[in-house]
């Protein structure tokens, strides 16, 4: 089966001119499948979230090869990438990145609408998939007329909207309580069972628990690799 998500000994380092290089990720490689769930745990700064924009294609690496869906990242124009992200790529982002100026429902359509969708039809889309994350009766209301939860509800509903092959999510539960968390962790494990690959930044065992593998990374590096399954209670005392 041919991965969704592929980082073929992927580093990157920021360098400033004025100190030593700061090295986010090094040497990493990584394959995610369709149908897979892949949890990434780690400490803060260990390159969970450079790993996320790497996939992404929010970021380049300084070394190695990003392939999405079979299409090397830095082999395709800036035009193209961004279609490949809108069309393919579903991303939570930690800090949610909802537009304030459009309500719920419309900054769930607004990459089906950018894609061409009409909007009738985007609307429908859009309005399902809030639906799905637990949000019926809030879908004309503005980001900040919404709780936090809420907000992160809507951003999982963007992620999700549409014909999404990679879902990447970084720490999507965190403004959530354990219901709610657990509900979104459904749904993103429903999407893993039609077929889409997800990849999971989180930094809590239990909802790493839901994942297939769960990688862990230190000083942007893998460290260890481990097989999980719905309520592992193994994760917890891994590094």
């Amino acid at each position: 089966m041919t991965p969704v998500l592929e980082l073929r000994v992927v580093s990157r380092h920021y360098d400033d001119g004025a100190a030593a290089a700061v090295v986010a990720l090094s040497s990493v490689s990584l394959s995610v499948s369709p149908g897979e769930l892949v949890a990434v745990m780690g400490s803060s700064g260990s390159g969970k979230s450079t790993l996320l924009q790497l996939a992404g294609g929010l970021d380049r690496p300084s070394d190695g090869q990003v392939l999405v869906d079979g299409h090397d990242l830095a082999d395709l124009s800036a035009r193209a990438l961004a279609a490949l992200r809108r069309q393919r790529v579903g991303y939570v982002f930690q800090r949610l990145n909802l537009l304030a100026s459009l309500t719920a429902v419309e900054n769930v359509m607004l990459p089906l609408e950018l894609d061409g969708i009409a909007s009738r039809a985007a609307r429908a889309s859009a309005e399902a998939a809030l639906a799905e994350a637990g949000l019926q009766g809030s879908t004309k209301r503005y980001p900040d007329d919404l709780s936090g939860g809420e907000q992160q509800r809507v951003a999982i509903a963007r992620a999700v909207v549409g014909e999404r092959a990679l879902l990447l999510a970084d720490e999507p539960t965190g403004a959530l309580d354990t219901v709610a968390g657990e509900a979104i962790l459904e749904l993103l494990s429903a999407r893993r069972d039609a077929g889409a690959a997800v990849v999971l930044v989180t930094h809590e065992p239990r909802f790493a628990g839901w994942a297939d593998r769960v990688v862990f990374l230190r000083d942007g590096k893998i460290i260890d690799e481990a097989h999980a399954g719905r309520g592992s209670s193994t994760l917890a005392s891994r590094p």
